[in-house]
């Protein structure tokens, strides 16, 4: 970086006194004038007073009303009545959590005042990629009924200053945003649709506008070998739910004003989407965990016990590690080639991840130039099973900061198959202890994993005709149990919901969708960054 890549330079002032200011193609910074510098060695290097922000991260420039200086107002403020303030995202202390901070900088020119607002907001302006107009979706419902309040007061001031167009609809029944956006939403007015609520209402938002871009695309979803086409616009999560899996493991938190900032900044980070079919008919789509057995049946169990509130999922998990149930049947998948790693190799899928990458290039390349078909090798394995999983993500979680596998990726195409086999109460309980620790999950001889691009389930004998037969009285097939309890069969849960059918063929459709996010940031504490150091250096005061 050289003094020549400077777009506007000036010396103004802050509430501290005089500073230079620099506007770079790519970022903002500014340092106190002849204080903090120093010289070593025949070098000029800042101390901590020097900042900065990235142009990409900026949310806002306004011209700041000063009013009357008050008596109180230090003189420098009083000889320069005209300002702007800036806003732009900071890091907090908090991991992976983001803030809007401000800078005002005061001069006595208005003129000055009003070229800087300008060629700030020129810069700002050529990240296209940068949301004008969304659609937001909130659910008044879920979680602790929180959603309206959240977005009214921590997103809605955001989107205002960042001069972010939005129309809000609040849901009021079960899949109304579904059916909103697969039939009457008129799309072509927005840049992203966002979503206030926990992972079920994302799951709404996407397959209402998955299905839309389908049906204008004239495709059909049902055969399990589809290539459905990818989503143009981009989803948004604004976390409000009782769970919030999918912004936990593309964002890094929880937390509603860093999923805001994400969105105003434009971030876009492609995610796979598993489809699930059964005999040639699509049954759902599935962005986290689908799973048959254990964690399916603490699903199935929690759901009889909603008047408990979030103290389901404790006593519906306490009574299935109890009643240890296994199911008998035939997993079938194809591998994963080898560029895209494996489950055990730990490299995470961070923010500029390698892996991904790699694929969104493969991506492109497909799509310009579609390849020959590739002929599917199909593995088998039969056994009996406690769990059968299969994880898009890293399914983390402020229980599980690792998750079910922490290698999964969100887009490399593939997802994470998990296999536990059947095996004594006391395994099982190490195996799911280390979910919530350092250690290796899968280093046990009963649990086995793999990367795969598509997968099918068949159970030992023939599953009754829909969910309505489960959910009844129990019956085993003539032969002997094949599980410890009286019947059969488990259930499919995805996303959370359970799924009416046993026998399942999932096949994973890489990037299918987009988020306004970036992947979980490496060392994202507030810190003062190597490129600034860099950058300010060159703007040294003798």
């Amino acid at each position: 970086m050289d003094n020549g890549s400077i777009v506007l330079l000036s010396d103004l002032f802050h509430k501290y006194g005089q500073v230079q200011v620099a506007l770079y193609r790519d970022f903002l910074a500014w340092k106190d004038i002849k204080k903090n510098w120093r010289r070593s060695s025949g070098s000029t290097s800042p101390t901590a007073r020097s900042h900065a922000a990235h142009v990409c991260e900026i949310v806002a420039v306004h011209k700041t009303d000063t009013g009357d200086q008050t008596k109180a107002a230090s003189k420098h403020l009083q000889l320069n009545p005209h300002a702007f303030t800036v806003f732009y995202v900071r890091r907090a202390t908090t991991a992976h959590q983001w803030r809007c901070d401000d800078v005002t900088f005061y001069s006595d020119n208005l003129e000055l005042c009003r070229h800087w607002i300008q060629t700030i907001n020129d810069q700002v302006s050529t990240q296209t990629n940068r949301p004008k107009s969304l659609l937001v979706y909130i659910n008044p419902f879920g979680g602790k009924r929180q959603g309206k309040h959240i977005y009214d007061q921590k997103v809605a001031p955001l989107f205002c200053r960042a001069c972010i167009a939005t129309d809000v609809i609040v849901t009021e029944r079960a899949n109304h945003a579904r059916d909103h956006l697969k039939t009457e939403a008129n799309l072509e007015k927005y840049d992203g649709v966002v979503c206030v609520g926990g992972d079920g209402m994302f799951s709404e938002i996407l397959h209402g506008l998955v299905a839309r871009t389908q049906t204008e695309r004239g495709i059909d979803p049902n055969p399990p070998d589809a290539h459905l086409a990818p989503c143009s616009l981009r989803i948004g999560i604004i976390p409000a739910g009782s769970t919030d899996c999918i912004c936990f493991a593309t964002v890094g938190t929880n937390d509603p004003v860093t999923s805001a900032l994400h969105i105003i900044v434009g971030d876009s980070q492609p995610m796979d989407v598993c489809s699930v079919h059964h005999n040639n008919t699509f049954l759902r789509y599935s962005v986290s965990l689908l799973g048959y057995g254990f964690y399916a049946d603490i699903q199935t169990d929690s759901e009889r016990q909603r008047w408990l509130g979030p103290a389901r999922y404790d006593l519906s998990g306490v009574k299935t590690f109890l009643s240890h149930n296994y199911y008998e049947g035939t997993v079938s998948f194809v591998p994963a080639e080898d560029n895209v790693g494996n489950p055990r190799d730990k490299e995470q899928c961070r923010a500029g991840c390698r892996v991904c990458h790699r694929q969104t290039s493969l991506q492109e390349t497909n799509n310009d130039e579609p390849s020959d078909a590739v002929v599917d090798t199909w593995t088998e394995i039969r056994g009996k099973f406690i769990a059968i999983n299969a994880a898009n993500m890293s399914c983390a979680c402020p229980r599980s900061p690792r998750g079910l596998s922490p290698s999964a990726h969100l887009a490399d195409g593939t997802a994470d198959l998990i296999l536990v086999r059947k095996c004594s109460r006391l395994d099982f309980l190490k195996h799911l202890l280390r979910h919530t620790n350092n250690e290796d999950q899968f280093d046990h001889s009963f649990v086995e994993v793999h990367r795969v691009r598509k997968f099918r389930f068949q159970p030992l004998h023939n599953e009754p005709v829909s969910l309505e037969d489960l959910s009844g009285p129990q019956k085993t097939a003539p032969e002997s149990p094949i599980c410890s309890r009286d019947f059969a069969y488990s259930h499919w849960t995805c996303d959370g919901e359970i799924l009416p059918y046993v026998a399942v063929q999932v096949s994973v459709q890489c990037q299918l969708i987009r988020l306004f996010a970036r992947g979980i940031e490496e060392n994202s504490h507030n810190q003062t960054p190597l490129w600034l150091l860099e950058a300010t250096a060159h703007q040294s005061v003798d």
